[in-house]
């Protein structure tokens, strides 16, 4: 079970890192609404730009903890449940602005690998 594990961490934070650095000011299919950016994303979940830094700051942060519980193990479950939760709300803001759920895949798909590390 272990390399499963392993394999969720490592994919959980490069996604964070995908959504949050490198694709945060360019347009995506997963997107909500019509939005181009993550700015313009929050705006249209109705949310402020400084829940937006906020929100960002907790996800690079808790994705970087699982890359450091690769090799401090103790802070993967609580890491993990952190993400769960974060996840949690992106898919119900994809569900609140009623967004194909296509759209709501990756952070279900972060929500699921997060259980994994966090339960398993």
């Amino acid at each position: 079970m272990e390399p499963l594990i392993i394999a969720s961490q490592i994919l959980i934070a490069l996604g964070i890192y995908n959504v949050w650095i490198l694709r945060f000011q360019k347009a995506t299919v997963w997107r909500a609404g019509s939005a181009r950016n993550m700015p313009e994303e929050f705006r249209t979940y109705g949310l402020p730009v400084w829940f937006m830094g906020t929100v960002g700051f907790l996800k690079i942060s808790l994705a970087s903890l699982l890359v450091v519980a690769l090799w401090v193990p103790a802070i993967a479950k609580p890491a993990a449940t952190g993400v769960a939760i974060l996840m949690l709300g992106a898919v119900g803001m994809h569900l609140k602005v009623r967004d194909p759920l296509k759209k709501s895949l990756p952070a279900f798909t972060l929500l699921i690998l997060s259980i994994i590390v966090a339960f398993v």
